[in-house]
């Protein structure tokens, strides 16, 4: 039985780099991907340039390419509308820049083939990943906050923020909604959830190109992501996890 899923590539003034970065998508899917059913979900929050004329004129150039957009900015508020709105058997996500080589979706998602595991998170810090051009900055940054991480949360999982993430249906049916952040912090809010409330999580080492024009705000962010942390830390892990046991069968 051929399973579907969701690509979705969540933007925010992504005039510049769209076209291409969807082209190259859909081409490599197209041949890469026989196993799946699949559709690339252009999820915008809130640009003001000419992303949505852009997101358009893809949808209606390329089979299986569709946009939808949301008002508020939020790269977490674009996910939960994407996600929750599919209803693909595996929703998954890539940074519209392609930072993350393409070649390493259909692992991801051959991951999550079974009840062995139902996230899958692609890692810059796992042994066998490769990093390329990547400030010394960045790195050691990237590297503090996922050690910061695992001595609060006893956590296994490597890297929290790397952009390419998959679910199986209802992983993301059950966790996203529990999941506060809208913004950056999403992505380390829910693979806590996942981990600590029993949902398998396996590391995808991935070969990573660091984007020079990156929007991360790298102050603002761990500023951010750290107030996340200590919200998690001290009751807020509890509260999801708790709403999550009590939800009926």
């Amino acid at each position: 039985m051929t399973r579907s899923v969701d690509v979705v590539i969540p933007v925010l003034n992504e005039e510049r780099a769209l076209d291409a970065s969807i082209t190259t998508l859909h081409s490599y899917l197209s041949g890469n991907l026989e196993s799946f059913e699949w559709r690339i979900v252009v999820a915008d929050n809130g640009s003001t340039d000419s992303t949505p004329r852009v997101a358009r004129t893809l949808s209606e150039r390329l089979p299986r390419v569709l946009y939808t957009r949301l008002e508020m900015r939020g790269r977490g508020r674009a996910l939960k509308k994407a996600w929750l709105e599919s209803r693909a058997d595996v929703v998954c996500y890539m940074d519209v820049d392609l930072s993350t080589d393409v070649t390493a979706l259909p692992r991801l998602l051959a991951a999550l083939d079974g009840a062995a595991c139902e996230v899958a998170a692609g890692s810059r810090l796992a042994r066998s990943a490769k990093v390329l051009r990547r400030s010394l900055k960045r790195e050691l940054i990237s590297r503090a906050y996922n050690a910061l991480i695992r001595s609060m949360f006893f956590t296994r999982f490597s890297d929290a923020q790397c952009g390419f993430k998959a679910l199986s249906r209802r992983a993301a049916d059950d966790l996203v909604p529990l999941v506060e952040d809208n913004g950056w912090f999403f992505d380390t809010e829910l693979l806590i959830l996942a981990e600590k409330n029993g949902y398998p999580i396996r590391d995808i080492p991935v070969v990573w190109t660091d984007d020079p024009d990156s929007r991360v705000r790298i102050v603002s962010t761990a500023w951010e992501d750290f107030k996340g942390l200590l919200r998690l830390r001290l009751g807020g892990l509890r509260r999801a996890s708790r709403a999550l046991s009590d939800r009926p069968e």
